[in-house]
């Protein structure tokens, strides 16, 4: 067991919860839009457990255009998972870094993706969380399988078919005890530039008997990444949201992050508390994002553009996160 956590701690996209029994929970959240992005989705399996034990499996899906969700559960024994690489089965639904194939009510087909972008590894640094990922108390982790690819296959949904060849797509995952208090979370990859992606998430992050506010950034610029968080010495320079619209600016040695997001109506979903699926998070996929990404010593604009599709999640305790 031992060993297999340890092979699984540096490779985050896998299965994190061999041995786990109560309080866990572990997701993945596969996003996808078709080519003309008029259809777009996420599909969150995953598996829960409360402290009594009750434990079960589940798919959620979220209609980003039609703002629905549904979430499918499982018993827990018809969740699998493969100890030496990234494939989980869920009943008949299967799921990979590389493909999807679902088979549930309404909701059946297979998509297949290429080109991923992965969030860089090092020996001391196993992904997005860094150094913490070596902390064995985090409340939650988090892991970018996929910052940007290609999709292509197809889905039959409510009796319709939908094309997804041509579209693009994204993958993160996140495991623990529970979501944070409350975080601010966005990510998009629909830029007039292709191949850019953004993910960015501020949070309340628990630390022994106190807290602190923690956050990790990412734009891939098509060739390279340039990564802003709390464990590399980044500085969250101001942090701002209300009903309209979310404003995060973010700096490092070398470069100024400026966001600014539009929310849009949110649909709810189910979230984890103390491991079990019983929170509600609001979510939207049809968000815009305006980024700017600057030189800081010369002040020049490296990147400005606006990201379409923008997944946007403000939960929880906000107030306690802002800055600035």
């Amino acid at each position: 067991m031992l060993k297999k956590r340890l092979t699984c701690l540096y490779n985050p996209e896998r299965f994190q919860g061999w041995g786990k029994k109560r309080k866990y929970f572990e997701g993945w959240y596969y996003k996808f839009l078709n080519r003309d992005e008029t259809k777009a989705f996420a599909v969150i399996p995953g598996i829960a457990m409360d402290g009594a034990g009750n434990r079960h499996s589940f798919v959620q899906i979220l209609d980003g255009k039609r703002k629905t969700s549904e979430y499918h559960k499982f018993d827990f024994e018809s969740f699998t998972a493969s100890a030496d690489r990234f494939l989980v089965s869920i009943g008949n639904n299967r799921f990979s870094e590389n493909s999807l194939s679902l088979d549930l009510p309404g909701f059946a087909g297979k998509l297949f993706f290429s080109g991923n972008v992965p969030w860089p590894k090092s020996w001391r640094s196993p992904g997005i969380m860094g150094p913490y990922s070596f902390v064995p108390f985090m409340e939650c982790y988090h892991g970018i399988i996929s910052m940007d690819h290609a999709v292509g296959g197809s889905l039959q949904c409510e009796g319709e078919e939908i094309d997804f060849a041509g579209g693009r797509g994204y993958i993160e995952k996140d495991w623990g005890t529970s979501f944070p208090k409350g975080y601010i979370w966005l990510q998009s990859n629909h830029f007039n530039d292709p191949g850019i992606s953004l993910k960015i998430s501020v949070a309340k992050i628990p630390w022994l008997r106190s807290s602190f506010v923690g956050f990790i950034a990412g734009i891939w610029t098509g060739d390279r990444l340039i990564s802003f968080a709390t464990y590399n010495g980044s500085v969250l320079d101001r942090v701002a949201a209300d009903r309209e619209k979310v404003v995060i600016v973010a700096s490092n040695k070398n470069y100024i992050l400026e966001i600014s997001a539009l929310r849009d109506h949110a649909v709810s979903l189910a979230s984890p508390i103390g491991g079990l699926m019983e929170g509600r998070i609001g979510e939207t996929m049809s968000s815009r994002v305006e980024v700017n990404l600057r030189d800081r010593k010369g002040g020049n604009t490296l990147f400005a553009g606006t990201g379409r599709n923008c997944s946007l999640e403000v939960a929880g305790k906000v107030e306690e996160i802002l800055v600035g």
